[in-house]
């Protein structure tokens, strides 16, 4: 079953999970500084261990969907050697993670049994 149906001006916040293992935290931090500095966005806790659906640390960025032409472009070309998901916020957490799912880089295994127990 596709959602061709389902209208993405309705999708009023989007979220960007920024992967990163011990060697390529340094450059974590310098793009969670430099999307806070040049974005409207609010920066989520680091996760240096496992949490939710996520196999990797990571953290997670919120912006308003008025906000992603601006700050997914970017994301592509200032990523450097972190992985990122950026999914909307629809209230179906399970297909936002999965089927409305963008990736930047490596397509990492998600726990998908977490997102479907809510």
């Amino acid at each position: 079953m596709t959602d061709l149906g389902r209208d993405p001006a309705k999708v009023l916040e989007y979220h960007a999970h920024v992967y990163y293992l011990p060697a390529t935290r340094a450059a974590a931090e310098s793009l969670r500084d430099q999307m806070g500095a040049g974005f409207d966005v609010r920066l989520g806790r680091w996760h240096d261990t496992l949490v939710g659906p996520h196999t990797r640390s990571m953290y997670q960025v919120q912006f308003a969907a008025g906000e992603f032409a601006r700050l997914v472009p970017w994301l592509m070309l200032n990523r450097g050697p972190l992985d990122v998901l950026v999914h909307p916020s629809t209230g179906d957490d399970l297909l936002d993670h999965t089927a409305h799912a963008l990736w930047l880089g490596e397509r990492l295994p998600l726990r998908l049994e977490v997102l479907a127990a809510h």
